[in-house]
């Protein structure tokens, strides 16, 4: 017979363990904008736009060029990015750059990129 490891069997309820995590837990409101970050990050096309971003800033035109995609596709993509605060932009006459907001960003896709290499490793 196949033991469950994925089932505990334990009745004892480790109160000290729960307090430690309940007061370090993070407020629900936090976790729930964590979650949305998060929810940016699943979409492969801006995932693209980032990793293009983290070299240079680029304007929409560059973007689609280099992701072989329309202006209005890329445009959308970036409006949420802008809405999650992971691009910024600025105006150079007619044409809007786009750069990573801070470098937090890159930490967060280098944390991922680094993970997902381990695993091809395995």
């Amino acid at each position: 017979m196949r033991e469950d490891l994925n089932t505990c069997d334990c009745k004892e309820i480790h109160e000290d363990i729960i307090s430690e995590v309940k007061t370090s837990m993070p407020k629900e409101e936090m976790l729930y904008d964590l979650a949305e970050l998060f929810k940016v990050f699943g979409d492969t096309t801006r995932i693209r736009i980032l990793y293009a971003l983290f070299s240079n800033e680029m304007c929409v035109c560059d973007i689609a060029s280099l992701l072989g995609m329309t202006h209005s596709a890329i445009s959308h993509q970036l409006r949420v990015l802008k809405q999650a605060r992971l691009v910024k932009f600025r105006k150079e006459g007619k044409v809007v750059y786009y750069s990573l907001d801070d470098n937090h960003i890159s930490q967060i896709f280098d944390c991922g990129l680094n993970h997902i290499q381990e695993t091809y490793k395995r």
